[in-house]
């Protein structure tokens, strides 16, 4: 089963992505409507070795309904869905949210 799955920061890296799913992810260019980012430093030393980054970004609800957050949705599987959970830290939440493009994706947002 295809899961889309919206990501707009570090889980659009190639190297990010074998070290998460074993394999490189195809997708299509989109948005997260109505929110913005902000920066957050990562202290988990497996994300951080993972993505080579320890100031990530995360998307957080934005006052103006015009703001858009550009990324990537990838179809994946549900085990490639779990992965990217446990890639996640606790500051992170899953949701389902519509893009711009009138879909929906699952996508981490602020916790």
């Amino acid at each position: 089963m295809n899961i889309p799955l919206f990501s707009y920061g570090t889980l659009q890296q190639e190297n990010v992505q074998l070290a998460t799913f074993g394999r490189l992810l195809e997708g299509r260019a989109d948005a997260l409507a109505g929110y913005r980012l902000e920066a957050i430093t990562i202290d988990d030393p497996a994300v951080v070795a993972a993505s080579g980054l320890a100031v990530h970004h995360i998307a957080v609800p934005s006052s103006d309904s015009a703001d858009q957050v550009p990324g990537t949705v990838f179809q994946i599987t549900a085990e490639e869905l779990a992965a990217s959970d446990a890639y996640e830290v606790e500051a992170y939440t899953r949701i389902e949210a519509p893009l711009a493009s009138g879909s929906t994706a699952f996508v981490y947002v602020r916790a």
